[in-house]
């Protein structure tokens, strides 16, 4: 099994959830989580997205600065600028999203 892009980490939200709907109307809520990069003490955001029901979870108990567990599968994306350049970056899609309600 390839895990090469499989990422599993501990971080706070560093805004509230956003949860929309696609057309078909399935639910998906993108999240901002900060972890700190322990060598240099910098810290790394990740841009996570989780779909289904646990998205309309996420979007009801999460709340900025709560604490999240995220296991997933790292995306590269791209798109181009209206200038013409090729932005890249990197997108967490979460199989899943640990919380604890206390």
């Amino acid at each position: 099994m390839d895990t090469s892009n499989k990422e599993l980490f501990l971080g706070r939200l560093g805004k509230e959830p956003e949860l929309r709907y696609t057309p078909k109307q399935t639910p998906v809520c993108h999240l901002s989580v900060a972890t700190t990069d322990e060598e240099n003490q910098k810290t790394v955001w990740h841009k996570v997205v989780v779909w289904g029901k646990q998205a309309e979870l996420c979007s009801q108990y999460l709340t900025k600065g709560k604490q999240v567990f995220v296991q997933g599968r790292k995306l590269l994306k791209e798109f181009p600028t209206p200038e013409g350049e090729l932005k890249k970056y990197e997108e967490i899609n979460a199989t899943l999203i640990g919380f604890s309600n206390i």
